[in-house]
């Protein structure tokens, strides 16, 4: 079955520098769209990034355009979201999710998620 699993989060000072990571298996990893989400304690899900199947799309919310990056290797099956200029209000649990190509691009609903990694970004 397909797992997408998150790792590397952890708390880090407003300023400081994080970078998560999602492994994906169970699935070809090369056709699909990848994305990252966070949710914040109380507040909905929200959009962070997204990364076509190519890796040369790439889209961000406005909240985190300029600060974070987000990147594929197709050989290892994995999604990076690299963090900079970590906000306390960049905290949360952060979550990948997975699209096939055969969608609409952006991905309208995410197939397939994870089970969320905690960033928790200090004052």
């Amino acid at each position: 079955q397909v797992q997408l699993v998150e790792s590397g989060g952890g708390l880090v000072q407003a300023g400081g520098s994080l970078r998560v990571s999602c492994a994906a298996s169970g699935l070809t990893f090369s056709l699909y769209n990848m994305g990252w989400f966070r949710q914040a304690p109380g507040k909905e899900r929200e959009f962070v990034a997204g990364i076509r199947w190519s890796g040369g799309t790439t889209y961000y919310a406005d909240s985190v355009k300029g600060r974070f990056t987000i990147s594929r290797d197709d050989a290892k099956n994995t999604v990076y979201l690299q963090m900079e200029s970590l906000k306390p209000e960049d905290t949360g649990v952060y979550y990948c999710a997975a699209d096939p190509i055969a969608n609409s691009w952006p991905p309208q609903r995410y197939r397939y998620w994870g089970q969320g990694t905690q960033v928790t970004v200090s004052s």
